[in-house]
């Protein structure tokens, strides 16, 4: 089940879960890494983080975290436990995304991708986003989708 973040029951989940499946990917020195891990609190705080759990009380197995710039979103960070990969998470995760996105009038989506994560980039891919360009100060890949029309 998708359901909205809750932070006292799921931010320890969600941080932990971006110290394992989100920074070993990152090219930031340790220091900056820190620095990013402390102002989580901050970051989560804007935007929207849906969490993905086996029923709604339980703990999460996954989140995606979004914001919303006129008509763009932009995806922010999305990790899965390693032990509930290959499940479809991810890809539900992104699908609630793109339809809340869709319905406050988004065109676009847009992610960055570390360079380092190429399951990652391909999942993406096979999501329908196509690599725009890859930025070398952040080692990091810029992908874009166009969302479809709604009627």
């Amino acid at each position: 089940m998708i359901r909205y973040r809750r932070p006292k029951q799921d931010d320890p989940f969600i941080y932990d879960l971006i110290g394992k499946e989100l920074v070993p990917f990152s090219h930031m020195p340790s220091h900056e890494v820190e620095a990013a891990l402390r102002e989580l609190p901050t970051r989560m705080s804007r935007g929207v983080s849906l969490v993905s759990s086996p029923y709604y009380e339980a703990d999460p197995v996954g989140f995606i975290h979004f914001l919303i710039h006129g008509e763009l979103l932009y995806i922010d960070m999305m990790a899965v436990a390693s032990s509930h990969q290959r499940q479809r998470i991810g890809k539900t995760l992104m699908a609630h995304a793109e339809n809340f996105a869709l319905s406050r009038g988004c065109k676009r989506a847009k992610v960055m991708v570390d360079r380092s994560n190429p399951r990652a980039h391909l999942f993406y891919r096979k999501l329908g986003y196509r690599t725009l360009r890859y930025i070398q100060t952040s080692q990091c890949y810029e992908l874009e989708k166009t969302l479809p029309a709604r009627f």
